[in-house]
């Protein structure tokens, strides 16, 4: 039915015409089997479980008559799916009759042994038609060309691709269609966040929500009651749209972007005034007047593929809203938890300390569908598309896995008729490696338990930044696996990391190093400093002016600094919770692609 939607049905006289465009299956093949879960990694299975497990749904699809298939950038036993023949081309092409075209992901070809992003014939005689080269389109034309010419290419593989591409473009019609600006539905803006198409976000956010705890029946809310909302995702579009939500990562977003969205806390507001009751709406949870019930909404920051790998399924709970639902709990004010996020996640001290739990997953701009079955407007009908892990470190999470055994099974869902109690769960988690609590900064976010802040002395938070220091995605060997810091010279502004709990560091803590993964953009026009921070009163700096101002502008350097040359000796290292701070009221560009805590060189020095 999705790809009818988007293309039409075969046959039809509108099939890729008028308002339907070309739809495209993904990601070939296994991609979402690879060990642990790695992104662009590897899928060990067998060619039975291959086809078992991942190869099923796209036979339907080209039945369908889906007109694309995207390769994936993993593997299959070791072999990149981009260099693939016997898949690509035996499989998909030959096996299977498909007569589309085989286009590729981001600069995937050049992960193929032997390629690189503007050079690899091989994906082409693998049975890639399309290469995706965002970047480096230029050389790889110019390489292609040249091995076209010198027979290293075989005409028989361009002609196969060409002939593919141009069979989809002709289907689509586009040769002899108007320009885009007078085709159907051109400059219908008023279609987008139409109140049809909201009114089918809401519903289908009504139906997806799945209830895992609501006990003594805190849920429905009652009508005139006075309810606290609170949490950094109450009132927080960028959290409730998620990854590839206008940027990639879904991160950098504001409120403005979403002009016809609704917030949580808003749509809360809106049907508490309409059932006679009340909402305060404080992220921290403070209040002066006493509700009758509190909703907590938190969760996951945004993230897409890559940057959102993880080494277990614990959710880090860095906005300290555990603390908040203990709090509210102790004073006897019941508590629900809304949860936002993009996957099941181990959450046992949370749903230890809520009386209800809901899993919103990402509802979009449509916060009204979670106040709709919060005020019990509609029932709760949603299922567990996935088994809920009991277990931080929980790996086997499919029916039919040898040991299977999830906290909630793959298609649990309490309906506001079941008893909705649930007996007090373990709240250990697997112990992070040392490598995850080492890691401040890498492939583009802050590591396990911490968060990049930015903003003035005092006033750090998420986002994009303000008028004194800004920060973006950017690129050094992956999409956006880095983060560009621009300090505008506007007044004293600070990036910093985070941790929360904070780092233990008592042992070892004077041998080891702060090192810095970056290339300078712009030298620093005032001093900078390099701080971390151990708790109230307890902290340290030191200059790294020279160092940035002597680094090759342009180019990637590291900049080691021992923990001793920052902090003073005998100075507590068993709670840090800022371990890595740049500050400067002047202007300074800088990207930053990888920090962690590692053993100082013997003999290393003090910046100077």
């Amino acid at each position: 039915p999705l790809i009818e939607g988007l293309q039409g049905r075969v046959g039809d006289a509108d099939w890729l015409r008028g308002p339907h465009i070309i739809a495209t299956a993904k990601h070939f093949l296994g991609d979402g089997g690879t060990l642990g879960g790695k992104d662009q990694g590897d899928t060990q299975v067998s060619e039975a479980d291959l086809r078992r497990l991942f190869a099923a749904p796209y036979i339907p699809a080209i039945e369908a008559g889906v007109q694309s298939i995207m390769v994936s950038f993993s593997s299959w036993n070791g072999v990149k799916m981009h260099g693939h023949r016997p898949l690509l081309r035996g499989v998909v092409k030959d096996r299977w009759g498909f007569d589309g075209l085989l286009v590729g992901d981001w600069n995937g070809h050049g992960q193929v042994p032997g390629c690189t992003p503007d050079n690899c014939r091989q994906t082409f005689i693998a049975g890639l038609d399309m290469a995706m080269a965002p970047d480096s389109w230029k050389g790889l034309w110019t390489n292609t060309l040249a091995q076209a010419k010198d027979g290293s290419l075989p005409m028989a593989v361009l002609d196969d691709a060409v002939r593919r591409i141009l069979r989809v473009k002709l289907r689509a019609g586009l040769f002899e269609a108007a320009r885009p600006s007078q085709r159907p539905y051109a400059g219908r803006f008023d279609l987008l966040g139409s109140a049809d198409h909201r009114a089918v976000a809401r519903q289908a956010v009504r139906e997806s929500l799945v209830l895992l705890k609501n006990a003594g029946s805190v849920l429905p809310l009652k009508p005139g009651a006075r309810i606290l909302v609170a949490g950094d995702g109450a009132d927080n579009l960028t959290m409730q749209t998620g990854g590839w939500t206008l940027t990639w990562q879904g991160t950098g977003t504001t409120r403005a972007d979403f002009p016809n969205g609704q917030t949580i806390a808003e749509a809360m507001a809106a049907e508490a005034k309409a059932a006679g009751g009340s909402v305060t709406h404080s992220a921290d949870g403070s209040f002066t007047e006493r509700p009758d019930v509190a909703v907590v909404v938190y969760g996951e920051t945004p993230y897409a593929e890559f940057q959102g790998d993880r080494t277990d399924v614990g959710f880090d709970d860095t906005g300290e809203h555990l603390a908040l639902l203990r709090r509210l709990k102790a004073a006897g004010i019941p508590t629900i938890s809304v949860f936002l996020s993009g996957r099941p996640l181990w959450v046992n001290p949370q749903l230890n300390a809520s009386d209800a739990f809901v899993a919103a997953w990402l509802p979009g701009s449509e916060g009204g569908g979670v106040a709709d079955m919060l005020f019990g407007k509609a029932d709760f009908t949603g299922k567990l598309p996935y088994s809920w892990p009991r277990e931080s470190d929980d790996t086997a999470l499919n029916t039919g896995d040898k040991n299977y055994d999830p906290l909630f099974a793959y298609g649990y869902g309490l309906t506001l008729k079941d008893k909705g109690e649930l007996a007090p769960l373990p709240e250990t988690r697997a112990t992070p490696s040392q490598t995850e609590r080492d890691t401040l900064f890498a492939a583009g976010r802050a590591g396990a338990g911490k968060r990049l802040l930015v903003g003035a002395p005092g006033a750090l938070a998420a986002g994009p930044g303000d008028d004194r220091i800004t920060a973006r995605g950017a690129d050094r060997a992956a999409q956006e696996d880095s983060v560009q810091l621009r300090w505008s010279g506007r007044g004293e502004a600070v990036a910093a990391i985070v941790a929360e709990p904070p780092l233990d560091l008592a042992t070892g803590g004077a041998a080891r190093a702060l090192l810095l993964d970056l290339r300078v953009d712009t030298p620093p026009s005032s001093d900078v400093s390099l701080s971390i921070r151990c708790g109230a009163g307890c902290s340290g700096s030191i200059a790294i002016t020279p160092q940035l101002r002597a680094a090759a502008r342009g180019q990637w350097t590291q900049l080691s600094v021992p923990l001793a040359c920052i902090v003073k000796p005998g100075t507590p290292l068993g709670a840090i919770d800022t371990p890595l701070s740049i500050g400067t009221a002047g202007t300074l560009g800088i990207t930053l692609s990888g920090a962690r805590i590692v053993a100082a060189a013997e003999g290393a020095a003090c910046p100077q």
